[in-house]
């Protein structure tokens, strides 16, 4: 029987040959009766437990924690912290394969990757477990280095050298690219640059490349990720990047090169956007940025680069066709803002319509409708259906002048309902993507200003981490169903409580961060969250986004994207999303307690 262990399933796949069979040669079966006690609490381990058949009833003195099932191991912390805290028993008849404590704690001593799985942090559970699952299901890509990729030579010519002379040194070097020296200050010029001084404009060969050189050039180091590079390049449009050593530059990075390294590119999705002379144009590249995710996260790019690159890239197409159907009254007396997941730069795939409009001043009734009519209706012809809530350009109640929006903040700060709480969070969201992004400053700045010491409000507005309860419960009865209609809704019982909770707290201490992620950081910080429970809210949050983006990803195959199915996640997944949801539980337990909601 021990001889059928089955190596494959994580985190025994991580042992070495030799471990491996050292491992099976120590293993035995032991057989438990409908509610034995298989550990008891307080009780040192003298093996590690895996189950082969039946369930086992995690409990602590509140009650069920966890089911575990088929392939499940327990009890980690008894053996390698010495402590439990919890009892384990047979829910039914359960076989399980037992491991000597012995033999656990010297593969874990030996082997860090397999030592992961047994973690007291739960961040550093989901990060090196997450990242180790995705790598070996996607591929390379999170892990392969700037240097790794071809890089041209880094020459050099002075700022006074002439166009000949960097013409004959390119065709030398075969490179369109050079870096230029004035002094301090290094730039580039490329042989395009060289070819439209020449060809179209006439210019002598013999003028100084100091003319025509850029000195805004975007730099990576050697060690850097591709996803970082890539990123860079998106977001600062670029063909190409300096690559450092240290302070030593090193080489150029050209955007043909990295699309040599990579099956698709954000990076061509962006400049197609960028050059768009017409609604069609737009059209294609809406298409593409669905193609893009899917192969980002094919080659195993982390989830919290690919929500920012779609998010930068929808930003780019909305941003875009605003300088399209707006009328130049528009375009400068007014602000582009898109809000929820796209606002705070979540965003993963194109979802409903979330944007807005704050004016300067009044306009034209008609000029303003049209605009409202014209800009919604391209938007769903791209595929980007209408907001549920109407939370849109077309609804006049988000697209109006910054004083009827400032009336209103006013409003729901003195008269709080839900819908008021639900705007506050709309707004306080908000990003802004197009025109006079002072518009969005001030009407955040007011609002922040409104809230700041009205702690009811605060309290009233955090409340809402309780319209769905954390699944815990009917995760643990779903661990061993079959059934394909047994799903959890990540959304509303993982992501929602995260986001929502995170964003009670900010807005109680003025913050302008917009991310969730950004959110986090700024309240260790300050000191409001604790820095490692901090680290533990950001890794359950980027693994439950990484799980609803794979929802989303299958979704053209009749799945809903924020739907998990416990009995068709592997048994890794399980149980880190287990473990995310613990961290969900424990945070909207703090939020109670910091808002003391009890007495609400």
């Amino acid at each position: 029987m021990p001889k059928a262990f089955d190596i494959s399933n994580a985190p025994y796949d991580r042992l070495a040959p030799g471990e491996a069979e050292m491992l099976r040669a120590s293993l035995d079966v032991a057989y438990f009766r409908p509610g034995e006690v298989i550990l008891g609490k307080g009780v040192p381990a003298d093996a590690l437990h895996v189950i082969i058949k039946g369930t086992v009833e995690e409990r602590d003195a509140a009650g069920l924690v966890a089911l575990l099932g088929h392939t499940d191991t327990f009890d980690s912390r008894a053996l390698v912290h010495d402590q439990n805290g919890h009892t384990f028993l047979a829910r039914d008849e359960t076989l399980c394969y037992t491991i000597p404590r012995k033999v656990a704690l010297d593969l874990i001593r030996s082997n860090p990757r397999f030592a992961a799985f047994f973690y007291r942090e739960i961040s550093q559970k989901l990060d090196e477990l997450a990242n180790d699952e995705e790598a070996k299901r996607y591929g390379s890509l999170m892990y392969a280095k700037v240097g790794e990729l071809f890089l041209h030579p880094p020459a050099f010519i002075a700022v006074e050298d002439t166009i000949e002379t960097a013409g004959h040194l390119m065709r030398q070097i075969d490179s369109n690219a050079l870096f230029v020296r004035d002094g301090e200050r290094v730039g580039i010029i490329t042989g395009m640059s060289l070819s439209k001084a020449v060809v179209l404009r006439r210019e002598s060969t013999q003028i100084p490349v100091g003319l025509l050189a850029s000195f805004d050039i975007v730099s990576v180091r050697r060690d850097d990720f591709v996803s970082s590079a890539l990123l860079l390049m998106t977001k600062h449009n670029k063909r190409r990047l300096a690559v450092k050593d240290g302070e030593q530059f090193v080489g150029i990075l050209e955007e043909i090169d990295l699309l040599g390294f990579l099956a698709g590119s954000a990076q061509v999705t962006a400049g197609r956007i960028d050059r768009a002379l017409n609604q069609r144009d737009l059209a294609v590249a809406a298409r593409e940025i669905e193609a893009q995710t899917r192969a980002l996260r094919r080659q195993g790019v982390k989830v919290e680069v690919i929500a920012e690159i779609v998010s930068d890239l929808n930003r780019r197409l909305l941003s875009r066709l605003f300088e399209m159907v707006a009328p130049h009254e528009l375009r400068s007396g007014s602000c582009l803002i898109v809000m929820g997941s796209e606002g705070r730069g979540e965003q993963t795939m194109r979802t409903d319509q979330d944007n807005g409009l704050i004016l300067s001043a009044p306009v034209d009734a008609g000029t303003l409708e049209a605009f409202r009519g014209a800009f919604s209706g391209a938007l769903r012809s791209f595929g980007f259906p209408p907001c549920p809530g109407n939370v849109m350009v077309s609804n006049p109640a988000w697209s109006r002048p910054l004083p009827e929006y400032l009336a209103d903040f006013r409003r729901w700060v003195a008269l709080p309902d839900e819908t008021a709480h639900m705007n506050v969070a709309i707004i306080y969201d908000a990003q802004a993507i197009a025109g006079n992004a002072q518009l969005l400053d001030g009407a955040k700045a007011e609002l922040i200003d409104l809230i700041r010491g009205e702690q009811a409000f605060l309290a009233h507005f955090a409340r809402a981490i309780d319209a769905f309860e954390t699944p815990i419960g009917l995760f643990n009865q779903l661990i061993t169903s079959e059934g394909s209609g047994d799903a959890l809704d990540l959304k509303k019982g993982g992501i929602f409580p995260i986001v929502h909770g995170v964003r009670s707290l900010a807005l109680e201490q003025g913050l302008r961060e917009a991310s969730t992620d950004q959110r986090i950081s700024r309240l260790c910080e300050l000191g409001v969250l604790r820095a490692e429970f901090g680290r533990d809210l950001k890794q359950a949050f980027r693994f439950l986004l990484m799980l609803r983006l794979d929802g989303q990803l299958a979704a053209s195959a009749g799945t809903s994207g924020t739907l998990v199915r416990p009995a068709h996640l592997s048994s890794m997944e399980r149980h880190l999303l287990r473990d995310a949801l613990q961290v969900v539980k424990q945070f909207r337990e703090m939020i109670r307690h910091h808002f003391k909601l009890t007495m609400f």
